[in-house]
């Protein structure tokens, strides 16, 4: 048995074998071919396969988030039978006698450029559609796995690290612990993991040669042991009973109040990422939610999402929550997460740079488009919008005007919109400063503590060199939050906390003795808390 150390990003046991993630960087060589009859029914077995598969992503689309955001794939399928499409590669095949793969990767190139380079933004859109399609029949044709989840054994992913937008792309269901060699405690991609409520671990120094090892990954003393001994696994596997029967007993506060023992209510709503975290969110009993991290449909997009393809996954998410509060974050792109079609400049200290407001109010075409949808969203739902990275009055001002010419729009189009709440992020120094100047601008306050923590300790929270400085509990950043509560509610405005340190349950009772209104957590943290709420009395 081989034990390995880590950092600990989310607790939990999993057991079950190992599978390393490698990115595939290769390239598409151009290989001359005799037999091009061969090759082009090869190109077509392929494309067969690869419709097989879109069917299958079809139906599991379909339970998971809904008819809406399945189609894309029943679209990709029409997209592998395009005329146009096919005669090009076969064309190619048979007139350069050349392989399909580099037949299907270069027509692939060329038709992704036609319609990137089109007026029409629905054409636009389909760029990214092709290329994707292209990839999967190339892939098929290299005979390589679609994802390093293909098999139907959920794995213990091992992986040099995750950007974000690869862990938002992972199918969940088979994932049963992350493990990666680098990053922060505190990054975007561990905080995607503690929402998948799953253990995740950092900072692990793993050989190359374990891919396929049985494992388990113990993520409250931040260990992995590769091939442990039977006295480990029977160990573990009561272990893993014992917090499955504690989640279970969680689970019996399914429908109860969240309120405390002296009758204060509370709100508790949920983190999510996309559309299909809605179900974790209700099946966690979520009144609402608090923070739904646009960015990732931007993160999991090949190009800027259109008005419509917003529109319909913000909707969705408003009628599945049912008429419960939805909060949707305007687009946080930068810092950590960064996505190529923005082209966004490479910066010394991007934390601190062109990001999240900053690039909506400097390019206020990607703005409105994002604002459109939201608004017309909320016209099926109870939606509410807030503004991350606010330092200023004016900047809120700036959003307001903004926000004036998208519902004239709408009202000219005729196109309805619902009553929609609008708030901000408290997430920098600046913000708690100005707090009775902003609390007059808004109606809420959500209070971003990974970004405040950061910035007012200065410390850069992606550098796992720092974690060990990295304190959230920081008398500064309690105070913080209290002159935020405090002025806040003397200008009407409710106050909740979205980040991190809302799920701490060493922290609950001092935040509802502090007049807290909302806490948004990831959605397995929603019982935990639900439970310290109501055994707190915030008059002792």
């Amino acid at each position: 048995m081989q034990e390995l150390k880590g950092k600990s990003v989310f607790g939990g046991i999993a057991i079950g074998r190992i599978s390393v993630y490698n990115k595939d960087e290769s390239t598409v060589k151009r290989v001359k071919i005799e037999d091009t009859a061969a090759e082009v029914k090869r190109f077509e077995e392929a494309k067969e396969t690869a419709k097989e598969q879109l069917q299958a992503l079809y139906e599991k689309a379909l339970v998971e988030v809904g008819e809406v955001n399945a189609m894309i794939f029943d679209v990709h399928q029409m997209m592998l039978d395009d005329l146009d499409y096919v005669e090009a590669i076969t064309h190619m095949i048979e007139n350069q006698g050349i392989n399909a793969e580099y037949a299907v990767a270069t027509t692939g190139d060329n038709f992704s450029n036609m319609f990137a380079a089109m007026d029409d933004d629905y054409m636009k859109a389909r760029a990214a559609d092709v290329k994707d399609i292209s990839n999967r029949v190339v892939k098929i044709l290299q005979g390589k796995k679609d994802s390093v989840l293909d098999g139907d054994e959920p794995v213990i992913l091992l992986a040099d690290d995750l950007a974000p937008s690869e862990t938002v792309q992972l199918d969940k269901s088979k994932v049963l612990a992350f493990v990666t060699r680098h990053g922060s405690t505190n990054s975007h991609t561990a905080i995607l993991a503690r929402t998948m409520n799953i253990p995740a671990l950092i900072g692990v120094k793993f050989e190359e040669n374990v891919d396929g090892k049985f494992a388990i990954v113990d993520g409250y003393n931040g260990s992995v042991y590769v091939e442990p001994t039977d006295d480990v696994v029977k160990e573990y596997e009561s272990k893993k009973q014992e917090a499955e029967e504690k989640k279970r007993l969680l689970q019996e506060l399914k429908g109860k109040e969240n309120i405390t023992l002296d009758g204060k209510k509370i709100k508790l709503y949920a983190n999510i990422g996309g559309v299909a975290d809605v179900a974790s969110a209700l099946q966690n009993d979520a009144e609402g939610i608090g923070l739904f991290r646009s960015e990732f449909l931007y993160l999991e997009s090949n190009t800027f999402p259109t008005e419509e393809e917003q529109f319909q996954a913000y909707k969705t998410v408003a009628e599945n929550m049912a008429g419960k509060k939805v909060i949707i974050r305007t687009l946080d792109i930068g810092a950590d997460k960064q996505v190529d079609y923005f082209n966004l400049d490479k910066e010394d200290n991007p934390a601190m740079g062109y990001r999240a407001i900053r690039i909506c109010l400097t390019q206020p075409e990607i703005f409105k488009t994002q604002l459109r949808a939201i608004f017309r969203a909320s016209y099926y739902g109870n939606i509410g919008v807030m503004y991350p990275m606010i330092i200023s009055v004016a900047e809120v001002q700036k959003i307001h005007a903004i926000v004036d010419e998208v519902k004239a729009e709408l009202d000219a189009q005729g196109l309805p919109y619902g009553d929609v709440e609008q708030g901000i992020m408290i997430e920098t120094p600046a913000a708690v400063m100005m707090r009775a100047e902003l609390a007059k601008e808004v109606d809420f306050f959500s209070i971003g503590t990974n970004d405040l923590t950061q910035y007012t300790l200065a410390i850069d929270r992606q550098n796992p060199k720092l974690d060990d400085f990295y304190d959230s509990h920081h008398p500064a950043i309690l105070r913080m939050i209290q002159m935020v509560i405090d002025n806040g509610h003397k200008e009407g405005c409710w106050v909740g906390i979205c980040g991190e340190l809302g799920a701490d349950t060493t922290l609950t009772e001092t935040f509802l003795k502090m007049g807290i209104d909302e806490l948004s957590v990831s959605p397995s943290m929603i019982f935990p808390v639900r439970d310290k709420i109501r055994s707190t009395d915030t008059t002792k």
